[in-house]
């Protein structure tokens, strides 16, 4: 088969370098001038793998714990590689070398160009439904708040589709090492809430397809597919065996996994996991974008009522502009949130058009994708229905945030709208055009007109003002709304226009198709450049971040051994103090459950007591038995150097207590804590350790890495020796004098050992299996998805110049 230049490479290189150039103007301060985009959730990463990124970069080794967090913890959460892993250089080829993580947005667009063209769309349609899945709202607000590795996994869902949807089209090779591709890397960036998420969008996708098609391929034809599928999907897995293995791990000791207090139930809290849910009406966001709002800080237009209001009352012009600025304009159901859920209005429309326009089989997959996404993001808003879901489907108690669903809802939208329209273009049929559009055109000019009738604009931040700016924010987001539904009623009225010339004969398929290019990008543009625009890039806001304060500077003059307690950031909202220290505090998803427990019932209450103490007068350091067996030796409530409180009670990294106090259950360890002198006691769970016995002796640390301690143990009588360090019953080992003994799990979370008498080397490892047993055979399987997809393009080509 001759290969045509003009009709078969230009128009997917012109696409190709379309999505470049979208990628590189919009973030052009980070692409020339070496900006970089705020994300706090990426500041706050860097302070907590900082301690793992100096170890490897001075010695070249992974450091499988960090005690920089949490008082101590596995890494793999938080920055883990393996040598020899290819799949960085992998996306850097694919993604033509633009930067992390700006190269996620256009992958996206890459694997649902790649994933419409398997359906059919035609190169055209396919780009602009390719730009309005990776430019939504979603998308750009999620890379402002530094959640990273939600929108490459986000943006990897197209690709592992189409591995699928080729498969069932009989490409099955091909369609194989896409799933495995698309899923290597879904995997290697580890949110496993969108993988769960992906997964029930190819279940969907699998059970519609082969009802559809069991009569014409037979069982022999859809078990040869899903057996190809299956080998892409295993080899994916083998990809990232060592990832998914240490996850395995560590997940049932983590918060995402079984309680260990006997009065609590396994998995995350239903409020905590449904804090974050979408409410119902917040769904007309994907036809409005500002129908609640915009964000919880939106800034407000020239010479709105809540400007005029405020300069009524005599407000001084700084106050004033301060107030605009920001304005709490959201008045939804949700916490608080960064934005609106939107990915143009002309995608709805298309894909309502499905209705009439789509092939069967496309509606009821997509069509179906789009409804359940709405109802799991609706949450405790649909509490009969998500928690069942909770409490009956597998791992879904895990998860937080089901707002989260909304990414397949955004998935869904563009795959049904381009189909629809590549359908619609193909029969020239012009009554599913005036339907819809009379449909969602009428539904937008009601609200654009009369809102005001059916919803009284009232949110919770209005508690915190008096009523005269109430009334004036509330005249303010009724107008936002207004304004918003007269935009948006103007996309669909040009891109209805643009369709029904071109079924009309007047436009050919490249116009209507760059006409809707052009509407979908202004569309997304302007959205998306109200959150995410030249002033969200600075040159280098981790410098500023982690400015050495004086505070630190003070107690970085201690070479020791030991813990901070940072009350300007709490114990769960921020790393800061682990950029330096270790520390008591730290920010992350999943830490360890005995910690979570051990803050929940003890220290933050005694911490609590403490500061009230303390506010007057009273530094009862000798009452914080929990901090003191926690190695704390300052606690730092302030910038400055005379914010820094040293603790003389701290128990030190070692000691030998005289007193075992014996449990039998974690509840009442945990109870125990708050009552016994650390020092001098401490906890044993006899019926798991067994009977030990106190001893008496000296112990100090000598040296100190990520995956090494070494300690000085003089025993003038043998016993138990506590060490202040984090419990974790994986991967860590230790010998004494050479001889390995066992690690014993003392006063709820700490780790303890049976020493005899005399003087010994002791020295805890951790080496865990997880990492060491699978990092080769890992590697080995990305390269044979690399050779899988040359194969599966090999035959392929080979096969349609077959045909041709």
């Amino acid at each position: 088969m001759q290969i045509n230049f003009q009709k078969d490479l230009l128009p997917h290189l012109l696409g190709i370098v379309l999505f470049y150039l979208i990628v590189i103007l919009y973030f052009s301060p980070m692409v020339f001038d070496g900006k970089i985009i705020f994300q706090s959730d990426i500041l706050q990463w860097e302070g907590s793998a900082k301690a793992v990124l100096d170890h490897r970069e001075a010695t070249g080794e992974q450091a499988l714990w960090t005690n920089s967090m949490f008082g101590g913890m596995p890494s793999y959460f938080i920055s883990l590689e393996f040598p020899g892993d290819i799949t960085n250089s992998v996306i850097s080829v694919l993604t033509l070398g633009l930067p992390h993580p700006i190269n996620g947005l256009f992958f996206g667009m890459l694997g649902m160009y790649i994933l419409l063209l398997s359906f059919g769309v035609r190169p055209v349609f396919a780009i602009g439904g390719a730009i309005a899945f990776s430019f939504n709202t979603y998308n750009l607000l999620s890379l402002e708040a530094g959640h990273n590795a939600k929108i490459w996994a986000v943006c990897l869902i197209p690709l592992i589709l189409a591995g699928i949807h080729m498969a069932f089209e009989r490409k099955r090779i091909l369609g194989a090492a896409l799933l495995a591709l698309g899923l290597l890397l879904q995997l290697k960036f580890n949110h496993l809430q969108i993988t769960y998420y992906t997964l029930i969008i190819s279940v969907i996708y699998v059970v519609v397809r082969m009802i559809f098609d069991w009569k014409k391929e037979g069982i022999p034809g859809l078990s040869k597919t899903i057996g190809f599928l299956v080998l892409g999907a295993v080899l994916a897995v083998g990809g990232n065996l060592g990832r998914l293995a240490t996850a395995l791990e560590y997940s049932p000791y983590s918060t995402r996994g079984n309680s260990t207090l006997e009065a609590k139930s396994s998995g995350l809290d239903k409020d905590y996991a449904f804090g974050w849910s979408n409410g119902k009406l917040e769904t007309l966001t994907l036809l409005i974008p500002d129908f609640y709002g915009g964000g919880s800080n939106t800034p407000l237009f020239k010479d709105s009522a809540s400007e005029k209001a405020l300069r009524a009352q005599g407000m001084e012009v700084a106050q004033i502009n301060g107030f605009i600025k920001g304005a709490p304009t959201y008045w939804g159901d949700q916490p608080f949130t960064g934005g609106p859920i939107y990915g143009s209005v002309t995608l709805v429309f298309l894909a309502i058009l499905g209705i009439w326009a789509a092939p069967k089989e496309s509606l009821i997959t997509f069509g179906t994708i789009i409804v359940l996404s709405l109802m799991l993001s609706w949450g405790k808003n649909l509490s009969w229905f998500n928690y069942l879901l909770f409490d009956i489907l597998p791992g879904y108690n895990k998860f937080r945030a089901v707002s989260m669903a909304l990414g397949m809802t955004l998935f869904a939208i563009p795959v049904l709208g381009m189909i629809s329209l590549e359908r619609l273009v193909q029969k020239k049929e012009l009554k599913p055009l005036l339907i819809s559009g009379g449909i969602v055109g009428g539904l937008v000019l009601i609200l654009a007109v009369a809102s005001g009738a059916f919803f009284r604009f009232e949110g919770a931040a209005d508690a915190n003002f008096p009523d005269w700016l109430v009334t004036a924010m509330k005249a303010d987001r009724k107008s936002m709304l207004s304004a918003s539904a007269w935009k948006s009623l103007a996309f669909v009225a040009l891109a209805v226009g643009l369709v029904y010339f071109h079924l009309k004969g007047k436009i050919s398929d490249l116009i209507l198709g760059i006409g809707l290019i052009a509407l979908i990008s202004i569309d997304v543009w302007t959205i998306n450049r109200r959150y995410l625009n030249d002033e969200s890039f600075q040159g280098n806001p981790s410098r500023q971040f982690f400015a050495e304060t004086p505070a630190e500077k003070s107690i970085a003059q201690d070479q020791g051994y030991f813990r901070v307690l940072p009350l300007t950031e709490g114990l769960t909202q921020g790393a800061r103090t682990s950029y330096r220290f270790n520390s008591l505090g730290g920010y992350h998803g999943a830490k360890l459950r005995r910690y979570q427990d051990l803050v929940d019932n003890q220290l933050q209450p005694e911490l609590q007591e403490f500061i009230t103490k303390a506010q007057q007068g009273n530094f009862d350091w000798e009452g914080t038995g929990i901090i003191n067996m926690l190695n704390t030796k300052y606690l730092i409530a302030g910038a400055e150097a005379n914010a820094v409180f040293e603790n003389p009670e701290a128990n030190g990294a070692a000691w030998v207590p005289s007193e075992i106090i014996i449990v039998s259950a974690n509840q009442e360890e945990i109870d125990a804590l708050g009552e016994i002198n650390t020092k001098t006691q401490a906890t044993l769970n006899t019926s798991e350790f067994g009977q030990i016995s106190a001893g008496s002796g000296q112990i100090s640390i000598t040296s100190t890495t990520p995956n090494e301690l070494k300690y000085k143990a003089s025993m003038s009588q043998g016993g138990l020796a506590v060490f202040s360090e984090i419990y974790y019953p994986k991967g860590w080992t230790a010998t004494i004098n050479g001889k390995e003994a066992p690690i014993l799990r003392v006063n709820y979370l700490l780790r303890g050992l049976e020493i005899p008498a005399g003087e010994h080397e002791v020295i805890f490892t951790f080496a865990p299996s997880s990492f060491y047993a699978t990092k080769t055979p890992m590697v080995i399987f990305q390269y044979l998805i690399v050779l899988t997809l040359i194969a599966g393009v090999f035959f392929t080509y080979k096969e349609s110049n077959g045909k041709a």
